[in-house]
């Protein structure tokens, strides 16, 4: 048995969620809405479709809100649900199959050029940019922590698939680097 002397205000706001709340919901819905939107949308670029999965996944997470068990961070469990919820719109509505010809991220950078002149948001804008399929696996592996196992069991897809798709994001996201550097470089001199 465990007993919790303190309540946070999270706590709180969970306990009111059970209870469909409909202030705290909202008030739970306004404190994660936009950090849950920039996650989407790392996954699905269009803006009307990042919302739509952000307005879907919080209705799971007001539904399901009771298996919640307090273990780790309430955010991370949010988290986790807009993933799945960006995971399952990409696997219904977009091929997760190559969308770059091989040949294009085949060719290996020469990673000793590039400078630090690009800030956060430019390789955000980067990754962006990347194919479906290159991005949803760069994402899962590099920004949310996933091991190939857990990729290729999320996605229905190999491990070596999982591999292979992270390896051509990589060299697409380098060259692609390379490609913006070269245009700052011109800029500055």
């Amino acid at each position: 048995m465990k007993l919790k002397i303190h309540s946070t205000e999270e706590d709180v706001l969970i306990r009111k969620c059970r209870k469909f709340d409909r202030h705290a919901q909202q008030e739970l819905y306004d404190k994660y809405a936009s950090k849950m939107y920039a996650i989407c949308f790392r996954y699905v670029k269009e803006e009307t479709e990042a919302e739509d999965i952000v307005i879907t996944a919080f209705v799971k997470v007001f539904e399901k809100i009771d298996q919640f068990k307090g273990e780790g961070s309430f955010e991370g469990w949010v988290r986790r649900i807009m993933v799945n919820e960006s995971l399952g719109y990409i696997r219904k509505n977009k091929s997760m199959y190559l969308e770059v010809d091989i040949e294009k991220a085949d060719r290996e950078p020469n990673y000793d050029s590039l400078n630090s002149h690009l800030e956060a948001e430019d390789l955000l804008k980067l990754v962006q940019n990347l194919p479906v399929g290159y991005r949803t696996i760069f994402n899962l592996y590099a920004i949310e922590g996933f091991s190939h196992k857990e990729i290729a069991q999320r996605c229905g897809i190999s491990e070596n698939t999982s591999k292979s798709q992270l390896s051509r994001a990589r060299t697409l996201l380098q060259k692609q680097l390379l490609e913006t550097e070269a245009v700052l470089k011109k800029k500055i001199q």
